[in-house]
């Protein structure tokens, strides 16, 4: 019993790390335990203290637009603006302008300080609040992308074939079903 418990107490120990090390997105649940990272503001973290003004109007802009777009936030965002492309990787990030974890957080690259960019991101994370983190995997992209491309007047008036295909199908269907209906319908999708 003894052994049982030992063993069991040393995996509790051990997960937290291995899933730090192993799987970076996760770093999203206590950035300021990465480098050089600090959170002046309780949903707001940053890798360089000078560009939290910046980051902050970004911040604010964005929520007020999404919850106008896409309805009130239940949860505020977490957001990481990493003005070095290092600390955009140790979140387990390269390419993108900016990624989000589920409803756990948000990490925006150098390239990604944005409004576009940073309300696309919002979007995503009211998907995740209205249908679920999993059930997202599951949802035509053309709902999960081009919802975030069409809503986050993304000014950009061609996008790669892929993503611009995405934003066509869901504007076609979203002048459907109108605002008042969105979260509804998109959960029938």
């Amino acid at each position: 019993m003894k052994k049982a418990l030992a063993i069991t107490a040393f995996c509790l120990a051990v997960a937290p790390i291995a899933a730090w090390s192993l799987y970076k997105p996760v770093r999203v649940l206590a950035p300021q335990l990465a480098d050089d990272i600090s959170c002046p503001h309780a949903d707001l973290c940053i890798d360089d203290s000078r560009k939290t003004p910046q980051a902050l109007a970004l911040y604010e802009e964005a929520l007020d637009f999404v919850s106008n777009a896409v309805g009130t936030f239940r949860q505020r965002p977490r957001i990481i603006f990493c003005a070095t492309q290092h600390c955009f990787q140790l979140f387990g990030f390269n390419r993108a302008a900016a990624a989000t974890v589920g409803t756990s957080g948000i990490v925006v690259s150098p390239r990604g300080w944005k409004a576009h960019y940073i309300r696309h991101e919002m979007i995503h994370h009211r998907q995740a609040e209205e249908l679920g983190v999993l059930t997202m995997l599951f949802k035509p992209e053309w709902l999960i992308e081009g919802m975030a491309y069409a809503l986050s007047d993304d000014p950009r008036s061609t996008l790669s074939d892929r993503w611009q295909s995405a934003r066509e199908q869901f504007v076609q269907w979203y002048t459907t079903i109108g605002k008042h209906h969105l979260w509804q319908q998109a959960r029938t999708q």
